[in-house]
Order: C-alpha cells, then structure tokens, then sequence
C-alpha cells in the first residue's frame, strides 16, 4: 500500500489519536519522542497502549508508533506500549526509529521487538549527518522497509540555515531517495513546518515527487490532503500506465519477452513505474 502520506500525532493525547485516522493519512504515527515532554513519557506510552487495544479502534490506514533513540528509552517506550504482546502488538503495523545513525540501531530495534513478539518493519529516520552518510547501509538492514529524510535536526546537526529554497539540505535529500532506491525500500520526505501554507506545502511536495520520494511526512490533519492529492497521478500517466500493464499481460499470454508502448519499448525498470503509478491511482480513488 502507498504511504504518501504519514501522519504525526502526539502520544500523550489520546482524543487526537483516536481522530487521526480520519485525516486520511496512508500512515498514522503515534508519537512518543519529539511531541512528548520527558516528564509525560510514561503516561505517553500508556495512552498509546489503551488506544491500540482499545477494540473499537480499527483504522484502515498503516499504524506506526515513533519510538525515543535506539537504547533504554526505545526499550522503555516498547515495553510501555506492547508489555507482553497482545491487543496492542495486534493493531501496530510499524515503528519508527528517529536519530537513525548507523545499522545497529536499526538491527537493535528489531532485536527488541522480536522479544516484544512484534515483529514489524521499522521506519528509519535519518536526520544527523552520519545517518545520511550511513543511508545505504540503514537501508539494506532486513527489517527496515523505509528510510525518512528529516531536514529540520540535520540542519541543526549541521549548523546550517534553513531555507525557502533548501538548498542547504538538497543533497542529503536526494542521497536519501538513491539509499532508498538501491534497497527498494520507500523513501519518505521531511515534514514542511508551515501548517498554514498550503500552496507551499503543495510545490514542495511536487518537488518531493519529482525527486523520486514516495510519501512526505506531515505534524497537521489540514496537511495529509494537500499530499496526497501531490502524489495523486496525472489521467495521462494513469492511461500509460494501464496501456503499458496492458501490453505486458499480452506479450505474457503470447510468450514474447519484448513489447512496446506508444513507440517506446519497455522494460522492467517502466513495468514497475507503471504498477506504482496504478497503486497511486487507486490510493487516491479510495480518498
């Protein structure tokens, strides 16, 4: 399923987190580091708990929880929410790992939840200059399915000035997405901090996807609908797609292993874009 869109929402407040499905997020993330003050963590990680096993809470979206850094804290967080499995680990699609810096904190998260008995893929978020120097190796641990690009603390990390423009952190974007690409795992954007600016929002989110990134994060409900319809493909790119899966299933049944589309021939490289384009496609209809 696409994630164009992932969807923050603080984990000590659970009347948002019981609303965030209806944002219509691909992806809902409960959080338990940035949007939580240290003194609230505990009663964080238990509202989390009661809202994913709560049985009434049955989102059709993905359901991730962003744990603290790899160490005593992920563990606390994990043990907090999923205890000794049940209910919770039932409803939980997926972790995210911020401050990603090297292999082994991904390959230690998941150690630690598969003594949780929660064996889900794992979010790596890179957002320090070793962790994007480190993308490629990040992206190839088994367990990670997706590597986020965090802008706002590798600026930080870096002493750099944020900017309109982002140039400061356009090529630890674009590394982003080749990591990502070279272990077919998705590539997630950063988040755009200006909740008000929708317009802005939208450019850069059809930049992301000029890029090659598959989803954007997103800190607002008003946000995920302006993303989603950036990821949504053109009519045109949908007909090419269809004609070219079209083509596909034809030179199949005829045992040939080359075709072509409006003069172009195909290979897998465009069967894949075009399955993607078609997932998107569907994504959007069922908004």
């Amino acid at each position: 399923m696409p994630r164009r869109s992932l969807l923050f929402t603080p984990g000590d407040r659970p009347e948002m987190m019981r609303k965030a499905p209806t944002a219509g997020a691909d992806v809902i993330a409960f959080d338990l580091e940035d949007a939580v003050a240290p003194g609230s963590k505990a009663d964080a990680r238990e509202s989390v708990r009661a809202v994913l096993a709560d049985p009434e809470f049955s989102p059709d979206c993905e359901v991730c929880i962003r744990v603290n850094p790899t160490g005593i804290a992920a563990d606390d967080d994990l043990r907090g929410v999923l205890g000794e499995g049940g209910d919770a680990a039932a409803t939980l699609d997926a972790v995210m790992l911020p401050k990603t810096e090297d292999p082994d904190d991904a390959e230690t998260l998941a150690d630690l939840l598969a003594e949780h008995d929660a064996e889900v893929p794992i979010i790596a978020l890179v957002e320090t200059a070793a962790g994007i120097l480190a993308a490629e190796d990040i992206a190839a641990v088994p367990e990670v399915d997706a590597l986020a690009f965090g802008a706002e603390d590798l600026a930080a990390d870096l002493g750099a000035t944020r900017t309109d423009e982002g140039t400061e952190v356009l090529h630890a974007r674009e590394h982003v997405v080749l990591a990502a690409s070279a272990a077919d795992v998705d590539a997630i954007d950063t988040v755009y901090t200006d909740i008000e600016d929708a317009e802005g929002l939208r450019e850069e989110t059809r930049f992301a996807v000029e890029l090659g990134y598959d989803g954007k994060m997103a800190i607002h409900p008003g946000q995920v609908g302006p993303i989603n319809e950036s990821f949504t493909p053109d009519p045109e790119r949908v007909e090419w797609a269809e004609r070219v899966l079209a083509a596909e299933a034809e030179a199949d049944a005829e045992g040939r292993g080359v075709f072509r589309v409006d003069g172009e021939m195909i290979d897998a490289p465009l069967i894949a874009q075009a399955e993607r384009v078609l997932a998107y496609a569907e994504a959007a209809d069922r908004d």
